[in-house]
């Protein structure tokens, strides 16, 4: 699946494993490293329909006010919540991260 980040804090934590951004930056060294295996996850897949194959990540697609939000867990607290989009053949194979959120907050 192709990926790209909507935030440049999610870009360096995939990359550095860090970030200045005040919204990120306090998150701890475990969520930082499943988050990376969880993008890996979404790379690696080929299409979205995969990511249901993965039952770890209990990929949703959102209802109500987050209606055309996909997310995927990355532990029991966090989410990581993503548009997806189809390619010129009609399979869903893009991702735009956004952004990380504690769930029920």
């Amino acid at each position: 699946m192709n990926i790209e980040f909507d935030n440049t804090a999610l870009e360096e934590l995939y990359t550095e494993g860090s970030t200045q951004d005040h919204q990120y930056k306090r998150l701890s060294k475990n969520i930082i490293k499943q988050y990376v295996k969880v993008v890996n996850y979404l790379k690696a897949a080929r299409r979205i329909e995969d990511l249901y194959n993965i039952k770890s990540l209990h990929y949703e697609k959102k209802k109500g006010d987050l209606k055309g939000v996909d997310a995927v867990w990355i532990n029991d607290q966090y989410r990581l919540k993503f548009y997806s989009s189809p390619d010129n053949t009609g399979i869903v194979v893009n991702a735009l991260l956004f952004e990380i959120s504690k769930h029920y907050e």
